[in-house]
Protein backbone atom coordinates (compact mmCIF):
# COMPACT_ATOMS: atom_id res chain seq x y z
CA UNK A 1 0.00 0.00 0.00
CA UNK A 2 2.84 2.70 1.08
CA UNK A 3 4.33 1.92 -2.70
CA UNK A 4 0.89 2.89 -4.45
CA UNK A 5 0.63 6.29 -2.04
CA UNK A 6 3.97 7.12 -3.20
CA UNK A 7 3.18 6.47 -6.90
CA UNK A 8 0.10 7.90 -6.75
CA UNK A 9 1.60 11.26 -5.29
CA UNK A 10 4.46 11.25 -7.75
CA UNK A 11 2.41 10.95 -10.53
CA UNK A 12 -0.65 13.56 -9.57
CA UNK A 13 2.52 16.36 -8.91
CA UNK A 14 3.60 15.78 -11.74
CA UNK A 15 0.15 16.02 -13.34
CA UNK A 16 -0.42 19.06 -11.38
CA UNK A 17 2.56 21.24 -12.78
CA UNK A 18 1.68 20.04 -16.07
CA UNK A 19 -2.04 20.50 -15.78
CA UNK A 20 -1.00 24.31 -14.05
CA UNK A 21 1.38 24.92 -17.10
CA UNK A 22 -0.63 23.73 -20.36
CA UNK A 23 -3.91 22.87 -18.97
CA UNK A 24 -3.10 19.60 -20.63
CA UNK A 25 -1.80 15.79 -19.44
CA UNK A 26 -0.43 13.40 -21.45
CA UNK A 27 -2.28 10.22 -22.22
CA UNK A 28 1.24 8.53 -21.82
CA UNK A 29 0.75 9.51 -17.50
CA UNK A 30 -2.17 7.52 -17.16
CA UNK A 31 -1.37 4.56 -19.58
CA UNK A 32 1.94 4.53 -17.07
CA UNK A 33 -0.15 5.18 -13.65
CA UNK A 34 -2.88 2.88 -14.38
CA UNK A 35 -0.74 -1.32 -14.32
CA UNK A 36 1.77 0.20 -12.48
CA UNK A 37 -1.33 0.60 -10.04
CA UNK A 38 -2.24 -2.63 -10.60
CA UNK A 39 0.13 -3.91 -10.82
CA UNK A 40 0.62 -2.75 -6.75
CA UNK A 41 -2.55 -3.33 -5.79
CA UNK A 42 -4.69 -6.31 -7.37
CA UNK A 43 -1.70 -9.37 -6.08
CA UNK A 44 -1.98 -7.71 -2.41
CA UNK A 45 -5.48 -7.96 -2.36
CA UNK A 46 -5.35 -11.78 -3.44
CA UNK A 47 -3.03 -12.73 -1.44
CA UNK A 48 -3.85 -11.20 1.70
CA UNK A 49 -7.49 -9.80 0.82
CA UNK A 50 -9.35 -11.61 -1.50
CA UNK A 51 -12.91 -11.01 0.26
CA UNK A 52 -12.60 -7.62 -0.97
CA UNK A 53 -12.27 -7.93 -4.75
CA UNK A 54 -15.58 -7.47 -4.80
CA UNK A 55 -15.95 -4.42 -3.45
CA UNK A 56 -12.29 -3.33 -5.35
CA UNK A 57 -14.51 -3.47 -8.77
CA UNK A 58 -17.52 -1.88 -6.87
CA UNK A 59 -15.17 0.89 -6.07
CA UNK A 60 -13.31 1.36 -9.57
CA UNK A 61 -16.87 1.51 -11.35
CA UNK A 62 -18.20 3.85 -9.05
CA UNK A 63 -15.37 6.30 -9.25
CA UNK A 64 -15.40 5.46 -13.22
CA UNK A 65 -18.91 6.01 -13.47
CA UNK A 66 -18.82 9.58 -11.31
CA UNK A 67 -15.79 10.76 -13.35
CA UNK A 68 -17.32 10.07 -16.80
CA UNK A 69 -20.61 11.17 -15.76
CA UNK A 70 -18.89 14.67 -14.67
CA UNK A 71 -16.50 15.02 -17.63
CA UNK A 72 -19.72 14.76 -20.45
CA UNK A 73 -21.64 17.03 -18.00
CA UNK A 74 -18.47 19.46 -18.79
CA UNK A 75 -17.49 19.55 -14.89
CA UNK A 76 -14.70 17.78 -15.27
CA UNK A 77 -11.59 17.75 -17.78
CA UNK A 78 -10.26 14.04 -19.70
CA UNK A 79 -7.33 14.08 -17.53
CA UNK A 80 -9.03 14.40 -14.51
CA UNK A 81 -11.70 11.87 -15.11
CA UNK A 82 -8.66 9.91 -15.81
CA UNK A 83 -6.95 10.82 -12.72
CA UNK A 84 -9.64 9.54 -10.67
CA UNK A 85 -9.99 6.29 -12.50
CA UNK A 86 -6.03 5.64 -11.28
CA UNK A 87 -6.85 6.71 -7.69
CA UNK A 88 -9.69 3.47 -8.17
CA UNK A 89 -7.21 1.31 -8.95
CA UNK A 90 -4.06 2.27 -6.80
CA UNK A 91 -5.89 3.58 -3.79
CA UNK A 92 -9.66 1.62 -3.49
CA UNK A 93 -9.40 1.67 0.15
CA UNK A 94 -8.27 4.27 3.19
CA UNK A 95 -5.07 2.78 4.32
CA UNK A 96 -5.53 3.67 7.80
CA UNK A 97 -3.77 0.78 9.00
CA UNK A 98 -0.88 2.74 7.64
CA UNK A 99 -1.79 6.01 8.04
CA UNK A 100 -3.64 7.22 10.80
CA UNK A 101 -5.33 10.34 9.43
CA UNK A 102 -6.27 12.95 12.50
CA UNK A 103 -10.57 12.62 11.63
CA UNK A 104 -10.61 9.10 13.28
CA UNK A 105 -12.50 6.82 12.89
CA UNK A 106 -12.68 7.25 9.01
CA UNK A 107 -15.70 8.22 7.44
CA UNK A 108 -17.20 4.90 5.96
CA UNK A 109 -16.97 6.36 2.07
CA UNK A 110 -13.33 6.62 2.67
CA UNK A 111 -13.65 2.50 4.19
CA UNK A 112 -15.11 1.65 0.97
CA UNK A 113 -14.53 3.94 -1.74
CA UNK A 114 -11.55 6.20 -1.13
CA UNK A 115 -11.33 7.64 -4.15
CA UNK A 116 -15.01 9.68 -3.14
CA UNK A 117 -13.31 11.29 -0.20
CA UNK A 118 -10.48 12.42 -2.22
CA UNK A 119 -13.07 13.74 -4.64
CA UNK A 120 -15.53 15.43 -2.08
CA UNK A 121 -12.07 16.94 -0.30
CA UNK A 122 -10.87 18.14 -4.08
CA UNK A 123 -14.01 19.98 -4.25
CA UNK A 124 -14.16 21.92 -1.70
CA UNK A 125 -10.67 22.47 -2.26
CA UNK A 126 -11.76 24.29 -5.87
CA UNK A 127 -15.22 26.14 -4.41
CA UNK A 128 -12.97 27.98 -2.24
CA UNK A 129 -11.52 29.53 -5.21
CA UNK A 130 -15.11 31.03 -5.74
CA UNK A 131 -14.36 33.41 -2.40
CA UNK A 132 -11.80 34.92 -4.09
CA UNK A 133 -13.84 35.11 -7.33
CA UNK A 134 -16.40 37.27 -5.11
CA UNK A 135 -13.41 39.88 -3.56
CA UNK A 136 -12.10 39.89 -7.16
CA UNK A 137 -15.53 41.18 -8.70
CA UNK A 138 -16.63 43.28 -5.86
CA UNK A 139 -13.62 45.02 -6.00
CA UNK A 140 -13.63 45.58 -9.51
CA UNK A 141 -17.18 46.63 -9.46
CA UNK A 142 -16.64 49.31 -6.90
CA UNK A 143 -13.29 50.30 -8.45
CA UNK A 144 -14.96 50.77 -11.89
CA UNK A 145 -18.11 51.85 -10.59
CA UNK A 146 -19.57 49.50 -13.37
CA UNK A 147 -22.67 47.39 -13.16
CA UNK A 148 -22.06 43.80 -12.95
CA UNK A 149 -24.50 42.68 -15.24
CA UNK A 150 -24.69 45.51 -18.34
CA UNK A 151 -27.44 45.33 -21.28
CA UNK A 152 -29.43 42.11 -21.04
CA UNK A 153 -27.21 39.83 -19.28
CA UNK A 154 -29.08 42.21 -16.50
CA UNK A 155 -32.40 39.96 -16.97
CA UNK A 156 -30.79 36.65 -16.45
CA UNK A 157 -31.28 34.82 -13.22
CA UNK A 158 -30.07 35.68 -10.01
CA UNK A 159 -29.03 31.60 -10.28
CA UNK A 160 -27.45 32.12 -13.47
CA UNK A 161 -25.39 35.62 -11.83
CA UNK A 162 -24.49 33.91 -8.66
CA UNK A 163 -22.42 31.26 -10.95
CA UNK A 164 -20.78 33.48 -12.24
CA UNK A 165 -19.42 35.51 -10.16
CA UNK A 166 -18.39 32.54 -7.84
CA UNK A 167 -16.69 31.18 -10.69
CA UNK A 168 -15.53 34.12 -13.34
CA UNK A 169 -14.57 37.85 -13.47
CA UNK A 170 -14.77 40.32 -16.21
CA UNK A 171 -11.54 40.54 -18.51
CA UNK A 172 -10.60 42.34 -21.81
CA UNK A 173 -12.07 40.50 -24.85
CA UNK A 174 -8.70 40.21 -26.03
CA UNK A 175 -6.96 38.60 -23.30
CA UNK A 176 -9.47 35.95 -23.35
CA UNK A 177 -8.65 35.58 -27.02
CA UNK A 178 -5.17 35.71 -26.43
CA UNK A 179 -4.80 32.75 -23.41
CA UNK A 180 -6.66 29.84 -24.83
CA UNK A 181 -6.92 28.29 -21.27
CA UNK A 182 -9.29 31.10 -20.72
CA UNK A 183 -13.09 30.67 -21.10
CA UNK A 184 -15.94 33.16 -21.90
CA UNK A 185 -18.70 32.69 -19.31
CA UNK A 186 -21.12 35.23 -21.96
CA UNK A 187 -22.27 35.17 -25.54
CA UNK A 188 -23.94 36.96 -27.42
CA UNK A 189 -27.54 36.63 -30.72
CA UNK A 190 -27.90 39.00 -33.19
CA UNK A 191 -29.41 36.96 -35.63
CA UNK A 192 -32.52 38.45 -35.13
CA UNK A 193 -31.37 42.16 -35.59
CA UNK A 194 -31.11 42.84 -32.37
CA UNK A 195 -28.38 42.02 -29.81
CA UNK A 196 -29.11 40.14 -27.22
CA UNK A 197 -26.09 38.76 -24.66
CA UNK A 198 -26.39 35.59 -22.32
CA UNK A 199 -24.76 33.74 -19.87
CA UNK A 200 -22.77 30.71 -20.42
CA UNK A 201 -22.83 28.91 -16.98
CA UNK A 202 -20.47 25.53 -18.15
CA UNK A 203 -18.25 26.71 -20.92
CA UNK A 204 -16.39 23.91 -23.22
CA UNK A 205 -13.73 23.96 -25.48
CA UNK A 206 -16.06 22.86 -28.19
CA UNK A 207 -17.29 26.19 -29.73
CA UNK A 208 -15.10 28.75 -27.60
CA UNK A 209 -13.13 30.66 -30.61
CA UNK A 210 -16.65 31.08 -32.09
CA UNK A 211 -17.76 32.95 -29.29
CA UNK A 212 -14.60 34.89 -28.51
CA UNK A 213 -14.66 36.03 -32.45
CA UNK A 214 -18.42 37.05 -31.80
CA UNK A 215 -17.80 38.84 -28.78
CA UNK A 216 -14.58 40.58 -30.62
CA UNK A 217 -16.75 41.70 -33.50
CA UNK A 218 -19.51 42.78 -31.17
CA UNK A 219 -16.42 44.89 -29.40
CA UNK A 220 -14.80 46.24 -32.68
CA UNK A 221 -18.34 47.36 -33.68
CA UNK A 222 -19.06 48.88 -30.49
CA UNK A 223 -21.94 47.36 -29.47
CA UNK A 224 -20.71 46.04 -26.53
CA UNK A 225 -17.77 46.60 -23.83
CA UNK A 226 -14.50 44.98 -24.24
CA UNK A 227 -14.66 43.98 -20.95
CA UNK A 228 -16.64 40.15 -21.21
CA UNK A 229 -17.20 37.18 -18.39
CA UNK A 230 -14.79 34.71 -18.40
CA UNK A 231 -13.78 32.24 -16.09
CA UNK A 232 -9.97 30.42 -16.06
CA UNK A 233 -10.05 26.83 -16.62
CA UNK A 234 -8.87 25.98 -13.35
CA UNK A 235 -5.98 23.29 -12.71
CA UNK A 236 -8.21 20.81 -11.22
CA UNK A 237 -5.33 18.03 -11.04
CA UNK A 238 -4.28 20.47 -8.17
CA UNK A 239 -7.16 20.30 -6.06
CA UNK A 240 -6.98 16.93 -6.72
CA UNK A 241 -3.53 16.46 -5.34
CA UNK A 242 -4.05 18.18 -2.41
CA UNK A 243 -7.29 16.18 -1.67
CA UNK A 244 -5.42 13.22 -2.11
CA UNK A 245 -2.95 14.65 0.53
CA UNK A 246 -5.27 15.79 3.38
CA UNK A 247 -7.59 12.44 2.65
CA UNK A 248 -4.29 10.40 3.84
CA UNK A 249 -3.35 12.65 6.77
CA UNK A 250 -6.06 14.64 8.06
CA UNK A 251 -9.15 12.35 6.33
CA UNK A 252 -12.45 12.91 5.14
CA UNK A 253 -13.56 17.17 5.71
CA UNK A 254 -16.79 16.53 4.99
CA UNK A 255 -17.31 13.92 7.25
CA UNK A 256 -15.61 16.28 9.48
CA UNK A 257 -18.19 18.97 8.53
CA UNK A 258 -21.00 16.61 8.77
CA UNK A 259 -20.14 14.92 12.32
CA UNK A 260 -19.65 18.95 13.39
CA UNK A 261 -22.74 19.78 12.59
CA UNK A 262 -24.40 16.90 14.37
CA UNK A 263 -22.37 17.27 17.37
CA UNK A 264 -20.91 13.69 17.21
Amino acid sequence: MSASIAVSIIVLVYSSWRDYKSREVSNKVWAIYAPIALALTLPQLILFDSADLILYAVCFGVTSGIALLLFYAGGFGGADAKAFMCIAIALPFAPVTLIHPLIYPASPTSMLIFPITIFSNSVLFAAATGVYMIIRNVVWHKKTKTPMFTGTLAGESWGKKLVVLITGYRINVSKVKEKWHIFPMEDIDDTTGDLKRKLVLIPKDEGRDQIVERLQNAVDAGKISSYVWATPGLPMLIFVTAGLIVALFVGDLVWLIVRTLMGA
